[in-house]
């Protein structure tokens, strides 16, 4: 009975997930988001952008691991090899945006504590909401691992993630050392469009959510989809303000569409 109960309550939080990326996305287009450039310089209790990184992602890399450990019930679907991979497609991204991101930042700009609340929350759900699916309950034909499905998202989790980190590392190295101010971004995808690092992030979790088939994974990449596409607008909007000879041509966040 509480098996089934948890089962539940993981499949309702996906729902909810999908709900929240919708409103988010409605409350941001209204709003805006209020991090980085956009943060009120008033805004009080602002914390160091490395710390707050670093510990807001904390949740997502250390509830993977708990599940992995057989923290509070044996992980019985992690002896099945998808529920592996997919698990560990998770927690390699946390771990870059954990113990790697955090530390090549160069003077970010410090994070309004209400924007990192939100992010930990978020860690913390979806982050329960992943691992404890495909740690107790996601069940894969034996074949999995060979079907197009699997396949393909796998694929694209891994180009998507390499294209997020390509393209933070453009954004990182814009400024030469000493310099200040802000300067267009040329390189990779940023000849195309104005959010290369979102685009990829939001491709690597299609890609999970293609590999894993299941509305935990869809629900992900929806609320990832939401809220990146609102501040991707953000930034071009900026960009163009900001720059005369900003790239016309260039989208906002997917290559020639927009």
């Amino acid at each position: 009975a509480m098996e089934l109960a948890e089962r539940f309550l993981l499949d309702a939080l996906a729902y909810l997930e999908c709900a929240l990326g919708v409103v988010c996305y409605v409350l941001l287009k209204l709003a805006g988001s209020p991090y980085g450039r956009y943060a009120s310089p008033g805004s009080a209790f602002r914390l160091p952008a490395r710390a707050a990184w670093a510990v807001q992602e904390l949740p997502s890399l250390a509830l993977p691991l708990l599940a992995c450990a057989g923290a509070g019930a044996p992980a019985e679907r992690l002896n099945r090899w998808p529920n592996c991979i997919l698990l560990a497609m998770f927690l390699v991204h946390y771990a870059q945006r954990t113990l790697v991101f955090p530390f090549l930042i160069r003077g970010g700009k410090p994070t309004p504590l209400y924007a990192f609340l939100l992010a930990f929350i978020f860690c913390t759900y979806n982050g329960y909401l992943q691992s404890r699916y495909l740690s107790q309950y996601a069940v894969y034909a034996d074949d999995w691992l060979s079907d197009p499905r699997f396949l393909t998202g796998s694929a694209l989790w891994l180009i998507g993630m390499l294209i997020n980190i390509h393209s933070d590392h453009v954004l990182r190295n814009l400024r030469k050392p000493g310099e200040t101010g802000y300067k267009i971004p040329r390189g990779g995808l940023f000849e195309y469009i104005s959010a290369a690092n979102y685009f990829g992030e939001v491709v690597e979790w299609c890609g999970y959510a293609l590999a894993s088939w299941s509305i935990q994974g869809w629900a992900f990449a929806l609320f990832t989809f939401c809220v990146l596409f609102t501040r991707a607008q953000q930034h071009h909007k900026w960009y163009h303000e900001k720059f005369e000879d900003y790239p016309k041509f260039r989208k906002i966040m997917i290559p020639f569409l927009i």
